[in-house]
């Protein structure tokens, strides 16, 4: 006979009146038969599953002791609620080290949402810490980490689990910069301890929170920090050589933002010309084997020609567009170019500027926004992105270089890494004794891959996609601006210009920049048509102003 739960309610209402064995008996019967068994206790002694699981894992019988949790958390042994508890914590445990990082992740995640009301809580946190060197950033283990307070912190501020300490507060002020919460999360990575192995790490998003809030200063101490650490061997940097740049590149371009001055009454824009010079230090201190020295050299010229050295901003120009970096993407420097020439008055070179941004240009634009369309969804697009990878996508080589490098940034390869993970994972689950992979664990293993696995090619796709639209609205802002200088040229040639335009060309032609300095230090060697590697990065092209003839 089948019941529903009102039957079951009104059976056991006329049951209780009867005081026979054979009632009781029928009551038993009629609840167990309903599938709704009677609470388990909130405590008592462990089942003899989960005591022989405690066993197994003391022994480091992870798998076996895995097997015995999952049937304890899935309600099988009818242990009390705190026994269960108990064994989902060590499953989680017992997962990761089978490394099972995806499936502990999901175990500890579900006791994280449970908050206080979880017996291991406060303990679970020092396994997400653990997690967080096994599993890239994608994984979300820093929203987790983000479900405790400061006070829970705590616990690990001592001699012994120092370092734990200073990992979790860096975690936890990463989740407050996530969440916008810059002036907290500057907190947090100012107790990152000097010795710590996150310290530099901790410095640097110090600065990029203090850039956020619009201070140069505090962010100009965090980023000389990273500097200074570095150069006195700070341990637990992976890649030393890396964030060095990266400090130095911050730096610059702190430095560039503060010289450009606005007067808030006048709306007048000045320049500070040692900002300006520090700038140009910090930038020169990216060498030319470093994978940031191209960027440092474009946005150098930009700076270079604010200080009106306009021979120096060409010569950088003129290495980035050597034989050397024929993959090298920097539309922006012919709109440099072309503002430079007609800067000077040099109308026909600015035109001819112009005319090569289209030319090279215009296509680009029309491709990249041609193939977007062929992409329905993120799926298809995270496809897209293996194939760019792997060299396999079919592009022209008008764009394969330009598009290779937008979805080549460290935060999108390290989407691609978790997906890779997650697959490495399916795949060692897939090579596990039979009675392992066949049970309900196993099933579980599976479906917790799955899910993450699905859900990380749709952000990494997703990811992908918007790379891939911030390259085309970008160009579409070079063009904007290139129709700008278009205009002005036609001012110009009407003889309409602007009185600012006018004084900024007066200016020009008094400006010792137009030509090419040579001191003690240089020598002056013409160029042939032939490049020379290590040539790189001091070419000078003199400008000679034709304003006022």
């Amino acid at each position: 006979m089948r019941h529903d739960r009102r039957s079951v309610c009104v059976l056991v209402a006329i049951l209780s009146s009867v005081t026979s064995v054979a009632g009781a008996q029928d009551m038993v019967f009629s609840v167990e038969e309903t599938g709704q068994p009677p609470a388990p206790p909130a405590e008592g002694p462990p089942s003899e599953a989960l005591a022989n699981a405690l066993r197994l894992y003391q022994q480091e019988r992870y798998m076996e002791s895995a097997v015995q949790f999952q049937r304890v958390v899935e309600g099988e042994t009818q242990d009390a609620p705190a026994n269960v508890q108990k064994a989902q914590f060590f499953l989680g445990k017992a997962l990761y080290h089978l490394r099972y990082y995806q499936s502990a992740l999901a175990i500890f995640d579900e006791i994280t949402q449970q908050g206080q009301g979880h017996n291991y809580f406060g303990q679970t946190l020092q396994w997400l810490a653990q997690l967080a060197t096994q599993l890239p950033e994608p994984a979300g283990i820093i929203e987790k980490v983000g479900r405790y307070g400061a006070a829970e912190l705590e616990q690990f501020n001592t001699s012994e689990s120092r370092d734990l300490y200073n990992h979790l507060i860096y975690l936890m002020g990463r989740f407050k910069y996530g969440q916008g919460e810059f002036d907290e999360a500057i907190a947090l990575f100012q107790q990152v301890s000097r010795q710590s192995d996150h310290f530099v790490y901790a410095r640097f998003f110090e600065g990029i929170s203090h850039v956020r809030l619009r201070r140069a200063q505090p962010a100009i101490q965090s980023f000389r920090a990273i500097t200074e650490a570095i150069a006195e061997g700070v341990s637990g940097v992976e890649d030393t050589q890396r964030m060095r740049d990266l400090a130095w590149l911050s730096l610059a371009r702190v430095y560039y933002t503060a010289a450009n001055r606005t007067n808030a009454e006048t709306g007048e824009r000045s320049i500070d010309g040692t900002l300006l010079g520090n700038a140009v230090a910090s930038w020169q201190q990216v060498g030319q084997g470093s994978e940031y020295w191209l960027d440092a050299l474009f946005e150098e010229s930009w700076a270079f020609f604010l200080a009106d050295q306009y021979s120096r901003a060409m010569g950088n120009v003129h290495t980035l567009y050597s034989p050397y970096f024929d993959d090298a993407y920097y539309p922006e420097a012919l709109v440099l170019k072309a503002v430079i020439f007609f800067s000077a008055c040099q109308v026909e070179n600015a035109e001819a500027m112009v005319a090569l941004f289209h030319e090279r240009y215009d296509p680009v634009q029309a491709e990249l926004q041609s193939t977007l369309q062929q992409f329905e969804d993120n799926q298809q697009f995270f496809e897209f992105l293996q194939r760019v990878r792997s060299g396999e996508a079919n592009l022209s080589p008008r764009i394969r270089g330009v598009v290779a490098s937008a979805l080549s940034d460290r935060t999108l390869l390290r989407h691609v890494e978790y997906v890779r993970l997650l697959e490495a994972e399916e795949a060692r689950l897939n090579q596990s004794p039979a009675e392992f992979r066949n049970s309900s664990l196993g099933a579980r293993i599976l479906q917790d891959i799955f899910v993450a696995k699905s859900f990380a090619i749709d952000q990494t796709g997703d990811l992908a996609r918007g790379r891939y639209n911030r390259l085309i609205d970008e160009l579409g802002e070079l063009m904007n601006q290139v129709d700008t200088v278009e205009l002005e040229i036609a001012t110009f040639q009407r003889g309409q210009l602007s009185q600012e335009m006018q004084e900024q060309q007066t200016a020009v032609a008094r400006s010792g920049g137009l030509n090419v300095e040579v001191d003690e230090e240089h020598q002056m060697w013409p160029f042939d048509g032939e490049y020379w590697r290590d040539e790189l990065g001091f070419y000078r092209q003199q400008v000679t102003s034709q304003c006022g003839r």
